[in-house]
Formats: structure tokens, C-alpha cells, sequence
């Protein structure tokens, strides 16, 4: 039983905190998922998620630009823990999936566990009590989901008070970060000037205004990645019927169909929650099938081996087929790319391509210039194809009243803003600079940083399958470690340096021969080339990494009653190695050979199994009673 518990420490005094057992960043999937297996696995719930929105969620919380949805089937991307049967699609609208995390929170009884428009500031490692010193800073309602630019600008003009209400040093054993990779939107290009004089509305995909009307409006959408792929299809319709939307693209992503539902999307939305509900097993099938086909996929696709090669020589040919079938013939060339599918995230399309025969919709790849106080200029040139004249795309005026950032995230900069200080005064961040780039031993720990984990660190991202799985593994992984310190079996959990060292080095070097390293421009990688967002193999080995910790690579200072326990241990092995051969001497002595003891066994077995299918018969008749 685990004695850990919140309290108040020098309650009486001036110098007071509170104290919690385990502190979770983030109230995302990774973040919930923590939560729940700390209840499931070890009956556990002193513990706090803090999170600077307002709402729980994570990133499907806070995106709500028209269209967006989940282009992985959503009973892939749901927890295995928590199986939703009530889907209404098979690729589910952001606010259906955040409905389906509160219901996940209900469940596992751990809603009143969040503590939101709170932001942690910093963790700092106290080496002489052996906790983290923890700064959280509790937000003016909604500032939490301004990004942290938006924050700044608004402490420089009004002042801290404007979105700071109140400041708590806590302290903890144990921090969590499930910080996820896409919090901090990119603001505006420092190199295109304008934009102060811009008389119309401009913001970020992520921070969709939704004070704003379209109606009749010019719209530029700067992007061509997923998230413009889902809005730019909406925005020339109602309810928002933009006048015109043009949208402006650097190179072309490699746009695939979206995985089909079973029967087709609207068999599906009819018939699907009812199948999903009264088919023992069907969920589990179905979620198996799409990871198989997704793992088979990643072999013929991602590395650099003739195999691979092969197949995705044939699977760019027909992408490419699929898109001619589709857009105008005047975006063929530029909708083709020069770089291997999956270099880039790939884009599961449903309405994109088709969009692209709307009259109002214009795509080009004609540079941002500058900004002018009705409008863009773009041009001259275009940046793509490589080998375009200028003189065939000469500088333009495009009329905008609107202006979407639709340019990704910040995702090379882990954990910002969150500062975290280790042993030594040590700057994490400053620390993965040191070494090369953002990294983590298998995703989750740094040494020198006892009792931090990351959930959906750096290299854990997946080209392929479900984050949302990958999540899963990395939970279950460090509640290996987090286990024995609130059993107060150790002291502190500590990743040795030599093995993350170890680990980083062969995750770029397998990286390099990848289809990421084929000449393509990503936001998986920073300017200098350094690979810090995915894993370079299969969702099977990195399930296998996690399932099966390398305890060697682990430095553990365990207390008393951890060696006492680790020694009781050791001596049972040993007396059950002791009794094993005793029994097989005995065995022998008796006369008994090895046809006898395996008679034995199989008769075990069989009236186990005749007895399993007594109760499951009993069991099925009492379901249809």
C-alpha cells in the first residue's frame, strides 16, 4: 500500500508549501493517460495535472479551426484502456474527441485531479531534500490559451497582473511532464515586413478567431500542411463563405486518400457505433487490423532498403495518379514532389484536393514578399518547382482582409516554455544543446534530472501510427521507475549518462538512413539538420523497449526497505532454483521418467481448459438470459 500522500509541510509557518507524491504537466492524452494507469496499475490519485488552459485536452482543446478532425481512425487513436464504441465517425471532429477524454476523466474518477489556467514556470532539483521545487503561476482566466508570444506582448503593455493572478512554490518527488510537441504556434515570418500595417485580422490556425466574419472576405492561408488541408476546404462555404482563399504553399506534401471506413463513411456513421457496441471483440479486431496495415506500411515506406525502395517507387505512383484524377491540371506540377512519401508527414486527405477545383480557392507557390495594409504582395518567382523563371511569375498584389498562419509549431523547442533546472544548476534544454539536439533516453529521461520523466519526449514521434499508443508505452514504461519511490522502495530513479548518450547516438544514426534523410524540407528537423521529433523504427520495437526495461541503464538509490525487499528477492529465486532441482532429483529417485511427468502436465492442462470452457458457457448463457 502506498503511503504517499498531499500535505501541507510547516503548515504554520511562513516558510509553508504543500507537498505532492507526483505533479503532471499537461492535460492532454499523455497527461490523462498518466493519470488513469496511476489509479489503474497502483490504486494511486495523490496527484495534480496542471495545465495552463482553460480546458482539458491538450491540443484538441485548443484547436478549433473549421475542419479540424482526426485523420487517424479514431479507434486507433483512443486509449486501449478506455475503448470508445460511441465514435459517430470514423475520423472524429476535434470536439468529439475532447468530449471522449472528459468522459475518459469520468471514469477513472480523476476530473477534480486538474488544476487548470495554472502555468508550471520552473522545476527545480532541491539535491539536499530530494524533491522538486516546483513554480506554478496561476493565469487570469483564459491567458492559458493565448501562446506564450501572445503573454509576453500582453506583460510588456499592461503588466505582469494583466495575466498573472497569483504565484505558488510547491514542492514534489515526482514531475511528470506530458508537455506535448505541439503547444507553441509559429508566430509571423521575421523576414516579411508589413505586417504592422496590415489592416485586417491575422492569427494562427491553433488560435482560431472565432469573433472574426468571412463573409465576403479575401482570405490568405499561409501553409499547406494537415491543418490547412481540413480548413481551406470549409472556408469558401457556409457557414463562412469567404469571397476568395488563396493559399500559398513553399512544396508540395504527398497527399494520400484517408484510410476508408468499413463500408464506407456514411455505412458507417449509421451503422458503425451499433456494430462497435454489440460485437464482442470487434473493436479490438478492428484497432489490431489498422495497426498491423500501419506497421506493414512503415517496412515498405520508411527505411532505406530495397524493399522499401521498391514499394515506394510503386505507392508514389499511384498517390500521384490519385491526385491528377483529382485537382486541375494547371496544379499538377506543382503538386508533384521531389522528395521520397514520408519524408514529410504525409496528408490524409477528404476534401483538399477536391477543393482545389473551386474557382474561389487559388494555390500557388509564389513567395510572401511583404505585407501591405489590404493585402499581401507575392512574387516575383515561385519556390516551386526548383527549376521555375522568374520572369514567368512575376510580383503580384493578392487582396486579403483575413490572414491565417497555418505554418506549424515550434516543435524543435521541447518543454518550452517550461524551464527545468537539475543537478548541479543544470539547464535541461542547455544540457540537449550541449549534446547535439533536443533528446531523451528512449523519450522519457535525462540524467542528471532524478525523478523527471517526459511522456512523447524527443524521437518519439511516429510517421505512421497512433501518438496516442506511443503515449501509452512510455506511461507504462516509466511507471516502472515511478513505482518503487512511491512505495518509498528508492530514493531517486536516474537515467546513467553512458546509456543516454548511447541511446541518442544510434537514434540518429538509424535515422539517417531513412526516407526522412531524402532532401525534403520538415518541421521534424532544425536548421542544422538535427532529427529531434521521430523514432526511426517500428511502434513493435518501441513497444518492445518499453515492455522490457534495460534496468542496467538505470541508476536507482534505493532506500532500506528497498534492499531489504531486493534481498528477499534474490533469496527466493534462489531457494525456487534450489527446490526445482530438489524436486527433479526427487523425481528421478522415484522412478518416474519424462513421458510420466509430461502425462501429468497434459491432464493438468486439459481439466484447466474443460473448466474454462464450463464457465465460459455459463457465462454466455447468463449474457443471453
Amino acid at each position: 500500500m502506498i503511503m504517499e500522500t498531499i500535505r501541507r509541510v510547516n503548515g504554520y509557518d511562513k516558510d509553508a508549501y504543500t507537498y505532492y507524491p507526483v505533479i503532471i504537466v499537461g492535460a492532454g492524452a499523455s497527461g490523462i493517460a498518466m493519470a488513469c494507469q496511476l489509479k489503474q496499475q497502483l490504486g494511486f490519485d495523490q496527484f495534480r495535472i496542471f495545465d495552463r488552459q482553460a480546458g482539458i485536452g491538450g491540443t484538441w482543446w485548443i484547436n478549433r479551426y473549421p475542419g479540424v478532425a482526426c485523420d487517424v481512425p479514431a479507434v486507433f487513436y483512443s486509449f486501449s484502456f478506455a475503448q470508445n464504441p460511441n465514435w459517430t465517425s470514423f475520423h472524429p471532429p476535434g470536439k468529439e474527441i475532447v468530449r471522449y477524454y472528459h468522459e475518459v476523466c469520468e471514469q477513472y474518477k480523476i476530473t477534480d485531479k486538474f488544476e487548470l489556467n495554472t502555468d508550471i514556470d520552473e522545476c527545480r532539483w532541491l539535491e539536499h531534500e530530494q524533491l522538486w521545487q516546483v513554480t506554478l503561476r496561476r493565469m487570469v482566466s483564459g491567458m492559458g490559451d493565448l501562446s506564450a508570444k501572445e503573454r509576453q506582448k500582453i506583460v510588456q503593455e499592461n503588466g505582469e497582473h494583466a495575466v498573472y493572478s497569483e504565484t505558488e512554490v510547491v514542492r514534489a518527488k515526482v514531475v511528470v511532464s506530458c508537455v506535448g510537441g505541439l503547444v507553441e504556434p509559429r508566430g509571423w515570418p521575421d523576414y516579411i515586413p508589413g505586417i504592422e500595417n496590415f489592416k485586417g485580422k491575422m492569427f494562427h490556425s491553433a488560435r482560431w478567431d472565432e469573433s472574426v466574419d468571412f463573409t465576403d472576405k479575401n482570405v490568405v492561408v499561409v501553409g499547406t500542411g494537415c491543418s490547412s488541408a481540413q480548413l481551406v476546404p470549409r472556408l469558401p462555404n457556409a457557414p463562412y463563405n469567404a469571397k476568395s482563399v488563396t493559399q500559398l504553399m513553399r512544396s508540395p506534401p504527398w497527399v494520400v486518400p484517408a484510410v476508408a471506413a468499413p463500408g464506407g463513411d456514411e455505412w458507417w456513421e449509421r451503422n458503425g457505433p451499433k456494430l462497435m457496441k454489440n460485437v464482442p471483440g470487434l473493436k479490438e479486431l478492428l484497432r489490431f487490423l489498422i495497426f498491423a496495415g500501419a506497421e506493414a506500411g512503415f517496412l515498405k515506406l520508411f527505411p532505406n532498403t530495397p524493399y522499401a525502395e521498391k514499394h515506394r517507387k510503386i505507392y508514389e505512383g499511384k498517390m500521384l495518379e490519385y491526385m491528377r484524377k483529382v485537382v486541375p491540371q494547371k496544379y499538377w506540377e506543382i503538386m508533384t514532389p521531389d522528395y521520397g512519401v514520408g519524408c514529410k508527414r504525409r496528408i490524409y486527405d477528404k476534401r483538399w484536393l477536391r477543393s482545389l477545383n473551386d474557382p474561389k480557392i487559388e494555390l500557388t507557390t509564389q513567395p510572401l514578399n511583404r505585407v501591405t495594409d489590404t493585402g499581401v504582395v507575392i512574387g516575383p518567382g515561385a519556390t516551386y518547382p526548383a527549376n521555375a523563371k522568374e520572369e514567368e511569375y512575376p510580383e503580384r498584389v493578392v487582396p486579403a482582409d483575413v490572414i491565417v498562419l497555418a505554418n506549424g509549431f515550434d516543435t524543435t523547442r521541447w518543454l518550452h516554455p517550461l524551464k527545468v533546472v537539475g543537478k548541479g544548476g543544470k539547464d535541461l534544454v542547455q544540457l540537449m544543446e550541449e549534446r547535439g539536439g533536443a533528446q531523451a533516453y528512449l523519450g522519457t529521461a535525462m540524467d542528471g534530472f532524478p525523478n523527471f520523466f517526459m511522456i512523447f519526449g524527443p524521437n518519439t514521434a511516429t510517421g505512421h501510427s497512433s501518438v496516442v499508443m506511443a503515449s501509452e508505452n512510455m506511461v507504462n514504461y516509466t511507471l516502472n521507475f515511478i513505482t518503487p519511490l512511491l512505495h518509498n522502495l528508492a530514493r531517486t530513479t536516474e537515467v546513467k549518462p553512458e546509456a543516454e548518450i548511447a541511446y541518442t547516438a544510434e537514434m540518429q544514426a538509424a535515422l539517417k538512413n531513412t526516407v526522412w534523410r531524402s532532401g525534403c524540407s520538415s518541421w521534424y528537423f532544425t536548421k542544422d539538420g538535427w532529427n529531434s521529433t521521430v523514432y526511426p523504427y517500428t511502434q513493435v520495437d518501441f513497444w518492445r523497449r518499453c515492455t522490457f526495461p534495460r534496468w542496467n541503464d538505470w541508476n536507482i538509490e534505493y532506500t532500506p526497505k528497498g534492499i531489504a525487499k531486493m534481498r528477499r528477492t534474490r533469496a527466493m529465486r534462489i531457494l525456487s532454483v534450489v527446490l526445482a532441482i530438489g524436486g527433479m532429483y526427487r523425481l528421478r529417485r522415484s522412478g518416474l521418467g519424462v513421458e510420466d511427468v509430461t502425462a501429468v502436465m497434459k491432464y493438468v492442462v486439459q481439466g484447466s481448459l474443460a473448466r474454462l470452457l464450463r464457465l465460459w458457457t455459463a457465462v454466455r448463457r447468463e449474457v443471453a438470459l
